[in-house]
């Protein structure tokens, strides 16, 4: 994977909100290729940091570029390389599936033929077909959250950033959806938070876990369970994600 393109590059990373300084100078290099684990514990900075990957947040100071493209420079053309699944998948609840994917569609420039092709290999892709009628204040909230992954990938994007993307499926949904991001991460730069360990083990081909808005591991799900004591025998990667977030060990990274 050494050959392939960094799509997502971001230095010195930080984010300030008053006195609370969120983020601390996080430097972070993604190829295509490859699918990473975002981790931390609740107020740890990965929602803030996807933010500023993404263009909604302005750093407090660094920098980010998405497939050699500064954000801060050319922010409409970096965000378009780009597909967004935020937390909560907003939308507009009164719109059906396809309504809601067709103002995508031209909200990012699609139009006649090519517009009604995007929307319907976004539903297929992720099995939206039966539901592209319903008003989406009406689907569950596992529907929603596919609605939310259609729109993300609507344009087929070179980098997704996806929050939580499995939040509110079932489990065959949450299968169905991992084994979407494992294909798609065959060609693209995908960063996944989640808090579900066992998705990291099951789609991620690197972990990065960050306590009080720094990096305190970075490497692969294997390299991650390794650093588990033999006599943990069950929930390794839940053992490794505790020592390293705990206070004590977050103590230690900000003093």
């Amino acid at each position: 994977m050494g050959d392939d393109p960094i799509l997502i590059s971001a230095r010195g990373l930080e984010r300030r909100f008053g006195e609370i300084h969120a983020v601390r100078g996080i430097d972070l290099d993604v190829p295509a290729g490859q699918v990473l684990g975002f981790l931390g514990p609740n107020g740890a900075g990965k929602s803030t940091t996807m933010r500023m990957l993404t263009g909604f947040l302005e750093p407090s100071a660094g920098t980010v570029r998405i497939a050699g493209i500064d954000m801060a420079d050319s922010p409409l053309a970096a965000k378009a390389c780009i597909g967004y699944l935020p937390e909560g998948a907003p939308a507009y609840p009164d719109m059906t599936v396809e309504e809601f994917l067709r103002f995508i569609a031209k909200a990012r420039g699609y139009v006649g033929a090519e517009a009604t092709r995007r929307v319907d290999a976004a539903l297929d892709l992720v099995h939206l077909g039966r539901v592209r009628r319903q008003s989406i204040e009406t689907l569950s909230k596992g529907f929603k959250r596919r609605t939310g992954l259609a729109q993300a990938l609507l344009h087929d994007p070179s980098v997704l950033i996806l929050d939580e993307p499995t939040d509110g499926l079932d489990p065959n949904q949450k299968h169905e959806v991992r084994e979407l991001i494992r294909k798609l991460g065959g060609e693209r730069a995908i960063v996944l938070s989640t808090h579900i360990l066992e998705e990291v083990e099951a789609v991620c081909t690197r972990a990065v876990i960050i306590a009080s808005g720094r990096i305190v591991f970075d490497g692969t799900p294997q390299a991650m369970e390794a650093k588990a004591p033999a006599t943990v025998t069950r929930n390794r990667l839940d053992w490794v994600f505790r020592s390293l977030t705990s206070a004590s060990a977050v103590a230690e990274v900000t003093t």
